[in-house]
Order: C-alpha cells, then structure tokens, then sequence
C-alpha cells in the first residue's frame, strides 16, 4: 500500500561491509533469493516515476517475476521528482535493492533486480525526457501519493492555482509537476512520430486512472488545446488498485537486511507477505505478463479499489488520528490498545461494508478479517504518523463520500465522525501527553493556522474546519446529525483524551 510515501535519508556506509552491488551478488547466502536472469540484457520498458518504497516493494516484485520468467524487455527505471537521495543510495549498487517480508519472527530476503536505472529530474531533465520519447518506453507508472498530482481535493480536478502548475504553464518544456513531466513526454513523442505510451497510475486515488487523465488533459488543454484532445482521444490511463503495507525505511531495518546478507544495502524496503494488484487491461501497446506472479488483470477495478481505499486506507487512517493523539507509536501498537480493534471493526461494520458493491470473487467481511489480522503484524512497524499524511487529500476518497452515501440511504454513520474529530484533534500538533508533531499535509499551514486559532473551542474548530471546502462537501457539513457527532466528539477528545472518549463511544451502542 503506497501510503505516505516520503522516506527517511539514507544511512551511512559502515566501510566494514561490502556493498551489495552486481559484483558480489555470489556472495549471498542460499537462502536469498536473488536475480536469476542476465539483467545485462534487459531493456527498460517502463519509466517509474516516484521512487518511494511502495513502488519498489510492489511494482518492482511483480516485475521481478516477469523478468524470471524469461522476457527481456520489461526493465524498470525509476525516476524521483522531489529528491535524489534513492538515487544516490542505490545507484552505487548497480540499482539492486532488498525487500524485507516479515511475519511471525521470519525475515525472507529477495534481492530485486528489475530497476535497471534511478534518475532524478532535479539534474537530469533531458536525460528522463529523452528516456520518455524513445519507442522502448511503452509504460510510465506512477506514485508519487496523492498530492503529488497537483489536484484540487474538492473537484479532484487540475488545481490550476498550484505553484508548479502555474509555473510549469509559464515554462513548459521545462517541467517540475507530474502533469507537467507527462504532457511534455507525450508532446516530445508525438512530434516524433512514436506511439503513446500507456499511463498506469498506482496511488491511492478512487479511479485512479481517470482522475490522472482528467487533470493532465486539462493541463495540456490549458497549453495546447490540440495537445488537450490528443490525450483526450489516444492516451490510455487503465485504473488500478494496489495492496500491501509499506513502512518507511528504519536504520533498524538497514541493520537487519546487512546482517541477512552479508552485504550492506543502503535503502531496502520492508513490507508484509500480502500483496494484491489488480488492473484494468487496456494498454496501448502491450505489457508485462503481471499476472505470472498473481496480478488480477479485469475490465473494471472499481468495485476492487473501493474496497481497499475505504476498508484498508479508511481504517489506517482512523487508527492513525487517533493513535498520534493518543502518544501510538505504530498500527501494531494500537491493534494491541483495549479500545482501537472494536472501533475499527464498528468503522468497518456499520460505515463502510454497506457502502460498497459486489466485488469480484470477494467476501467483504472476510475481507476485513484479513485486514485485521494485517494490522496486528508487528513485524511491521508502520508509523501512525507517517500514516496521519495530508489528511486533507485522504479524508474524502476514504471516509467522507460513505458518510454521505450512508446519511443518503437514511443511515447515521457511526465511526466516521469519530475519525473526522480525531483528525481536527490531531491538527492541533501536540499529543496529549504533550509531546509535539509536524502535520504533513499540503495545506498544512492554513489547516494548522485555523487549529491555533480556534483550538480553544471545539465547536469553533469544528465550524472553522467545516468551512474548508476543499475537503467537506457542504451538502455533509449541513447535516446536522452528522455535524454535532463530530463536535461531541472533538469536545471529548479535548476534554477527556482518547480512551476516555473510546470508552464512552464503545459503551453507548
């Protein structure tokens, strides 16, 4: 699950380790399961863009085993737009990395080999342009979090307000946001008279796929309006859904992949054994066999991503408010708390379950069983606060919209006013027992600013947030059933702190 996906720097060479690197590859025990291919003739197929350790836990798996399998054709190259710190870390390593898989006191060690290259466009502009235009380049893959799109959160459209948008409006060919980066490759190819590549777009974004083509079409609308209908009509952008719990980093994690290897690693990742991936199969000019190694190729992901966004992502971020608040450190922490399991069983239960369609070949409710059983994982220490994230992109994907289809089909919701106080709590930036946090969120400032200045009132707090209508719809804010829950609940949650407000909550039913 490509939740939050800034990363921690880097740690540092011990110089008593040998590096892992193509050269020392046979230095691995047995045990390590490790490139069985000739990278050296790969070809990159796919550009990546976003570097984070979602992406190299999951798409990089996937294409591991397509590359295993004997295609030639399909390698990866990564591309960070924010920084060059993975770059830089694995560049060194011939772009070898470890996934980590821990579960019940067990590390299994993979050693992936499908990122052939990592650039960065902060330095290598031309070089990642050149890369997107040449005919090889069928596939640009995408995630770089939600934000990272430069959309409005209230329409889920091109924010054209945006710094980078503005600017990359004024200097196009030289460009710094993602839908910028896109629609210039896509114009460069065009001239060149090669075939489009497809968009695959891997964030946590509801139909993701045709969220991503609405806001490049309409940037490339607002440079070239032939530009616009070019991708409008040829471009294809499949939807996706992708599962699996990724943790940022830790240096403790770096010392266990070395111990395991022998080898030091500079920048693996560590995950979960689970792993999904489903895809809607329209690509322009082919793709990997992703399926080999368990991708469900369909017609619509819909019902798919509506499950994971809502049960999985709406779950996280429940756990996460609360948690931060509350002085949790980790989700595996707070599924241990006396209170928090039953909240999220009731979110799921009485919020979101109902809300969604029949999905494909799925039972739900066992579903969130599993999801359950995910999050008590404590090999897997996924920090609440990395979760807690620009709250102000997840909060309407993830639980608003149930709100309003549950209040439509003349339901209350029950937890999700909960979650929405725990998140008006939480931008306060202290925890109650006094310790203070950063709230990362792109509009963090002005959320953070209304915090300070109506903290003192949970009703004003509450009006105050109410009125940013980038993240509530103000058809859910009128309602006022929907409105006092969250205020009752944010009094509580000032008042009484957090278990003290679980208590209250799990005993009215």
């Amino acid at each position: 699950m490509n939740e939050a996906q800034t990363v921690t720097t880097g740690g540092t060479t011990t110089g008593s380790t040998p590096r892992l690197s193509t050269a020392t590859l046979d230095r691995l025990p047995p045990a390590v399961k490790r490139p069985g291919y000739d990278r050296a003739a790969v070809t990159p197929g796919i550009v990546h863009l976003g570097l984070g350790a979602f992406c190299r836990a999951h798409l990089g798996v996937y294409t591991e085993a397509v590359l295993e399998s004997g295609a030639k054709d399909w390698g990866i190259v990564g591309v960070d737009m924010l920084s060059p710190a993975i770059r830089t870390a694995l560049k060194p390593q011939d772009c070898l990395y470890t996934v980590l898989n821990r579960i019940d006191g067990t590390d299994r060690l993979q050693v992936i080999g499908s990122f052939l290259d990592m650039l960065a466009t902060g330095d290598q502009l031309a070089e990642v342009l050149a890369l997107m235009i040449d005919p090889k380049i069928r596939i640009v893959t995408l995630t770089v979090t939600e934000k990272g799109y430069c959309q409005d959160p209230a329409t889920g459209t091109l924010d054209e307000s945006h710094p980078a948008i503005v600017a990359d409006l004024a200097n196009p060919t030289v460009p710094r946001s993602v839908p910028g980066l896109l629609t210039e490759a896509i114009r460069l190819r065009r001239a060149a008279g090669v075939t489009p590549f497809t968009v695959l777009v891997c964030d946590n974004l509801a139909q993701n796929g045709i969220k991503v083509r609405r806001i490049v079409t309409r940037f490339a609308d607002l440079r070239d309006a032939d530009l616009g209908r070019f991708i409008a009509d040829t471009i294809a952008f499949p939807c996706t859904m992708v599962d699996r719990i990724t943790p940022a980093t830790q240096d403790a994690e770096r010392a266990a992949v070395a111990a395991g290897l022998g080898l030091e690693d500079q920048w693996p990742v560590v995950t979960e054994p689970f792993r999904q991936w489903v895809i809607e199969d329209r690509f322009a000019t082919g793709r990997p066999a992703w399926e080999l190694d368990g991708a469900i190729m369909v017609d619509d992901v819909h019902p798919f991503e509506m499950m994971k966004l809502r049960c999985l992502n709406g779950a996280h971020s429940t756990l996460a408010y609360l948690s931060v608040v509350a002085g949790i450190e980790t989700i595996a922490d707070a599924m241990a708390d006396p209170y928090l399991p039953s909240v999220v069983r009731r979110l799921w239960d009485e919020d979101l379950i109902a809300t969604l369609p029949p999905v494909p070949g799925t039972d739900v409710p066992a579903y969130t069983v599993e999801l359950e059983g995910r999050f008590r994982n404590p090999e897997i220490r996924h920090r609440t606060l990395q979760i807690s994230s620009d709250g102000s992109q997840k909060l309407g994907p993830r639980l608003l919209e149930a709100a309003q289809e549950r209040i439509a089909a003349g339901f209350r919701p029950s937890v999700i006013p909960l979650t929405v106080a725990a998140w008006m709590r939480f931008l306060l930036e202290v925890d109650e027992n006094g310790t203070a946090y950063a709230v990362a969120d792109p509009m963090a400032d002005r959320l953070t600013g209304i915090a300070r200045a109506h903290g003192g009132s949970a009703t004003d707090l509450a009006d105050a947030l109410f009125a940013v209508t980038e993240i509530f719809p103000p058809e859910l804010v009128a309602d006022a059933g929907f409105r006092a829950s969250v205020i009752g609940h944010l009094q509580s949650l000032k008042d009484h702190g957090v278990h003290a407000t679980l208590a209250a909550f799990l005993g009215g039913r």
